[in-house]
């Protein structure tokens, strides 16, 4: 039998009596309106034809079905809707299988739940991330996962919007078999054995049975890390209610829901973050530019900020050269790297072969001449000017002539240390956050004379590391810490004028910050600040405001966390309000003259929210930025700001 044409994304030809359907929609086969409709006439042929005995769906290339359409994203839904292809699926009279080739994410697995039965491939990843997008899903997703999860597996994957593999979900019962190159084969199979007057519907099933303790930790979990965002919760109590209502009661009540939260702030909010980092892959005059090949990172120093930076690379497939001052320090260099490693494999993030491979790509050396065999040379060394520039003047004289040289400073200038080489022009920024094998932010720094091979090769690099790259030009702090120490100094302008630290920190915790400004400088140290202020204390406007408060604390010895006082005492390790700051405070309002004022939650993040917006707006206008929503993603994802208000540029805008 030829191939019969449904839409212009679903074909499907007749195989051993399956029709065999399959979705074509490049890149990830999203849900479009085509896809939709073609379903539903794949559907309707093998309804009336009476050679057909069942149904088959699969997806081309890698996919089985990546979600919705974005396509689609705020526009008016036109049918026929997910809702009703799903409905139409699990009750379709002849037997229906998925053969999960790839990726079945959101509305793919939506679709793969109302099989009857469903088959994946090893590689298969499936997942409803749609909480990612402030939503919950609404194609059955809430009712049909659970009736096969239960309720805490359910809430565990839904509410976190958690992705797992075809190992995983076949443990939990979401699919009935893993199959390698006989997939479709496997799923012809599986329907042939399927007996038609018993199929299994998903939406029939009754939720297994779980203890009331297990599920409420569960929902506890969710809701806790949840700070106030409406989908997880939603997400929640829709699970929740599989348990205790029909199919027809949860899908009508999962629907109003997801309408209800796709209009809304939030939602939009996520979305804003979404397409932002979408954009952030396209940078202007890159377009045509190759990417230089990286198979060897070097990487000179291996404490902290190195050890986790030769942990991305790593996991990146990349081999690693890491290099120490000494003999001994290069084997605790080595020793931190290793147990970096040994943890993931703890947490169950990384298998015994994995990491055996990740050793066997490692070495740590206290030679620097073993860099010649590197393509690109990351520095994690002190943050001192001199140090940097002499460490790249004699890596100018080890490395190959095509090698890049990466700076990992955080505040100085990487203009000065390229200029101090032969080849500035091979010199780039990569700006890491610690942990860096964890923090998923790089920010990559466009210097004056970085060629734009070497700047595409930055970005190429950073995404196999899994990182999100954001380009920034030169400036001190580049985008993130000058939108911090815009924040910082705003929050302690507010002591002074009369918040207390608590009330800012707990205004900023409500808003959906994970920790206020004050118990993060105190979690990252206080001397490093200091240490800053008084560099720039010769330089400084005599002029402009500054608060003391601050560097008293540090005189006093109260450096944060590390030394149990700072912002806060920490008695046992808990944070608690320390009457001796209180009274630091005091003394530095009256010294000023300041009459202390009250100030309600919504005043104080009104205020860090324009200080940070100020601060966005001169970057945009420098061009240090290239977009407002750049600075929303260095924001979200390397200081906290929460991804559900947009990020601050975004957030500024909407109120």
């Amino acid at each position: 039998m030829s191939a019969l044409r449904f839409s212009d994304t679903i074909s499907a030809a007749l195989a051993e009596g399956i029709l065999v359907v399959t979705i074509d929609n490049a890149p990830v086969n999203a849900l479009s309106a085509d896809v939709r409709a073609g379903l539903m006439a794949a559907l309707d042929h093998a309804e009336k034809d009476g050679n057909v005995a069942g149904v088959v769906l699969t997806g081309a290339g890698n996919s089985f079905i990546g979600g919705a359409d974005i396509k689609e994203f705020g526009k008016p839904p036109v049918e026929p809707h997910l809702p009703d292809v799903v409905s139409r699926i699990e009750a379709f009279a002849k037997p229906v299988a998925a053969a999960i080739n790839g990726v079945a994410l959101g509305g793919g697995l939506e679709v793969a739940l109302a099989c009857h039965r469903r088959v994946a491939a090893p590689t298969t990843k499936l997942g409803l991330p749609e909480v990612k997008l402030g939503i919950v899903p609404g194609a059955g997703g809430t009712q049909r996962l659970t009736r096969l999860t239960g309720v805490a597996a359910a809430i565990d994957m839904i509410a976190n919007g958690r992705i797992i593999s075809a190992v995983e979900a076949l443990k939990l019962g979401i699919i009935d078999g893993v199959s390698g190159d006989t997939l479709l084969p496997d799923a012809l199979a599986d329907i042939k054995a399927t007996n038609a007057s018993s199929l299994r519907r998903t939406g029939l099933l009754s939720v297994p049975s779980e203890t009331l303790e297990v599920i409420d930790k569960a929902a506890a979990d969710i809701l806790r890390k949840a700070r106030g965002q409406r989908a997880p919760a939603e997400a929640v109590r829709l699970v929740r209610l599989a348990a205790t209502v029909s199919l027809s009661e949860g899908l009508t009540e999962e629907r109003r829901t997801f309408i209800a939260l796709r209009d809304s702030e939030e939602a939009a909010s996520l979305r804003h973050v979404f397409f932002a980092e979408r954009a952030t892959g396209k940078v202007e005059g890159l377009e045509a530019v190759a990417p230089r090949k990286i198979e060897t990172i070097g990487i000179v120093g291996t404490g902290l900020m190195g050890s986790g930076i030769a942990v991305s690379a790593l996991n990146g497939g990349y081999r690693v050269i890491g290099v120490e001052q000494n003999v001994e320090a290069a084997a605790k260099g080595r020793d931190r790297i290793v147990a970096l490693l040994d943890k993931a494999v703890q947490s169950g993030r990384l298998d015994a072969c994995g990491r055996e491979d990740r050793v066997s790509r490692l070495t740590v050396t206290a030679d620097m001449r073993q860099l010649a065999q590197a393509d690109i040379v990351i520095e994690a060394v002190f943050d001192d000017l001199a140090v940097k520039t002499e460490l790249f003047q004699r890596l100018d004289t080890i490395v190959h002539a095509d090698a890049i040289l990466a700076t990992n400073t955080s505040y100085l200038d990487p203009d000065l240390i390229a200029a101090a080489t032969a080849r500035p022009e091979r010199v780039v920024g990569l700006h890491f956050f610690s942990p860096a094998h964890i923090m998923r932010l790089l920010e990559v720094v466009n210097c004056k004379k970085t060629a734009p091979d070497v700047l595409a090769t930055a970005l190429g690099l950073a995404k196999r590391l899994g990182k999100l790259p954001i380009v920034s030009g030169v400036t001190e702090g580049f985008i993130g810490n000058t939108i911090f120490s815009a924040y910082r100094r705003e929050a302690e302008y507010m002591v002074e004028d009369g918040a207390a630290p608590q009330e800012i920190d707990a205004a900023l915790e409500a808003y959906g910050f994970p920790m206020g400004p004050f118990a993060v400088f105190d979690m990252a140290g206080l001397e490093i600040a200091w240490a800053r202020r008084k560099r720039q204390a010769a330089t400084r406007d005599p002029s402009a405001r500054y608060v003391v408060i601050a560097d008293r604390l540090c005189e006093a010895g109260r450096f944060g966390q590390k030394t149990g006082l700072g912002w806060y005492a920490y008695p046992e390790g808990k944070r608690t309000v320390d009457p001796t700051v209180t009274e630091m405070i005091d003394v530095a309002r009256a010294e000023k003259g300041i009459v202390p004022k009250p100030f309600t939650a919504d005043e104080i993040v009104s205020r860090l929210l324009k200080a940070m917006v100020v601060e966005g707006d001169a970057l945009l206008s420098r061009g240090i930025a290239a977009r407002a929503s750049d600075i929303d993603l260095v924001m979200i994802n390397g200081y906290g700001f929460p991804a559900s208000k947009g990020g601050p540029m975004f957030a500024a805008g909407r109120r």
